[in-house]
């Protein structure tokens, strides 16, 4: 009878699953064309470098990425939901598998007189032992469903930690290429600031020399204090930046390791980007295939839904024993067994069931909304970083010669006043132009490292570096 039931049970597991079965849904195929914005800017359609922040050849960069990947409290967060997740597939699994009791236990009691075996005591202790096995015959699909929407989940933890690893990654190179631009632009502004206190000596000089008037001493005097106004905030922000670097490396402020601070120059590359294509980005970022994994797992709960309109169908046994001490209860006279199917069935209400599938349904319509959504945001942002990079990088070579230009200028207006052939209000009309020239190049050097990190996160790279991952199935 028994292999009679296992044969049953095997044949009922052939039933198909309930629910909609899971496709991928289709995305536009000008998607996964080449970029619209890429023959503006310096790219080429290689496939992007997964470890995009070794292109800037720093070694200082290298580590403070590794020491991120290895240490940031936001990655930590993200691993201990994967772990979750994981585990939360491991007990959706655990209904496939036989689910077994044991119990045992002791009782002293009466029993009434006429329940009185012959010659038994009226008062006595009992003892019980049994063991029960169940078995779940997934008829309709109802757990092979759930395992399939836990395994999505964990497939769509998993793309979010590669998605936190990329705005890591992202955000520490940010803060770098700021701690060394700031440093850049306040060298700048120092170099200016070591001119004007020439020009300012110089004017002194001719004060005294009865060459010129007490209002140019002070027109330049107070050229010079404004552009010292400029240093302090340009102090603030390098240290703001390497504040960040500390907190995105898992350390506090007085831990960041001295070299950080060291570089005077800001990020640059020296050769084209690589971007690949749309088909390539899609398949590259980890917010895309998160939010098609949740879609997955959406679906898959409109079958574990659907299943528990239908009967449950469940194979158990149990054998056991009850004895007036332990030494009787193993004699076959007061073993018991038994074995059977049971069947339960919500039935003839089920529009809580019907009420469920509603939900599961339109809980997937807003999985396949986000995913759409993030479809179209991965394509929007890269061609957004893309013309923002290309257009920065025409805006630094505009100001690069307006730099130039502004010094020829300044140094002509110094000889010039020298010779006493100009007048002071142009030379310092001049020395205010090339400072601001300058400060504007100087700043557009930040603007384009910034446009590049924000190009790179927008590709999506740089998880994969990490640790080979175990891949959930």
């Amino acid at each position: 009878m028994t292999k009679k039931l296992l044969l049953a049970a095997a044949s009922l597991l052939t039933v198909a699953a309930a629910g909609p079965n899971y496709v991928r849904p289709a995305t536009p195929p000008s998607a996964a064309g080449p970029f619209t914005s890429a023959p503006a800017a310096p790219v080429t359609a290689a496939e992007p470098d997964r470890a995009w922040w070794r292109l800037y050849q720093d070694p200082v960069l290298d580590r403070l990425v590794a020491d991120a990947l290895a240490a940031n409290t936001d990655l930590r967060v993200a691993i201990a939901n994967l772990d979750k997740a994981r585990a939360s597939l491991r007990e959706a699994r655990s209904d496939r598998l036989p689910q077994t009791n044991i119990g045992a236990g002791a009782t002293y009691g009466r029993s009434p007189e006429g329940q009185r075996a012959p010659g038994a005591k009226r008062e006595d202790w009992s003892f019980d032992a049994g063991l029960s096995v169940g078995y779940e015959v997934d008829l309709f699909g109802r757990v092979s469903r759930a395992v399939e929407a836990a395994r999505g989940d964990a497939q769509a933890a998993e793309a979010a930690r590669d998605a936190v690893k990329v705005a890591i990654v992202a955000e520490t190179a940010r803060a770098y290429a700021d701690a060394s631009s700031a440093a850049e632009r306040l060298e700048v502004a120092e170099r200016t600031l070591g001119l004007l206190d020439q020009t300012v000596t110089l004017t002194g000089k001719r004060f005294e020399a009865g060459r010129t008037s007490r209002l140019d001493v002070s027109r330049a005097s107070a050229l010079r204090e404004q552009q010292r106004a400029t240093l302090s905030p340009l102090r603030a922000q390098r240290d703001a930046a390497l504040f960040r670097l500390a907190t995105l490396t898992g350390r506090a402020p007085a831990d960041l390791p001295a070299d950080v601070g060291q570089r005077k120059t800001t990020l640059r590359l020296d050769r084209p980007i690589p971007v690949g294509d749309g088909r390539g980005l899609l398949a590259r970022r980890p917010d895309v295939r998160e939010a098609e994994r949740r879609l997955a797992a959406e679906t898959a709960r409109i079958g574990v839904a659907t299943a528990d309109l239908y009967p449950r169908i469940s194979l158990g046994g149990s054998i056991g024993s009850t004895g007036p001490s332990l030494g009787d209860m193993f004699g076959g006279g007061l073993l018991r067994w038994l074995v059977g199917p049971l069947l339960s069935w919500n039935f003839p209400n089920q529009e809580a069931g019907r009420a469920k599938i509603a939900q599961a349904k339109a809980s997937t319509q807003a999985a396949l909304a986000s995913f759409d959504g993030t479809v179209l945001g991965a394509l929007q942002e890269t061609e957004t970083a893309l013309s923002a990079y290309a257009h920065e990088l025409d805006r630094r070579e505009a100001l690069r010669e307006a730099a130039n230009q502004a010094q020829i200028a300044a140094n002509i207006s110094r000889a010039q006043l020298r010779e006493g052939r100009a007048d002071f209000l142009i030379v310092l009309d001049a020395e205010r132009t090339s400072a601001a020239a300058d400060a504007d190049l100087a700043e557009s050097d930040a603007r384009v490292a910034n446009a590049q990190v924000d190009l790179f996160r927008a590709l999506g790279g740089g998880w994969q570096v990490e640790a080979a991952k175990v891949a959930i199935r």
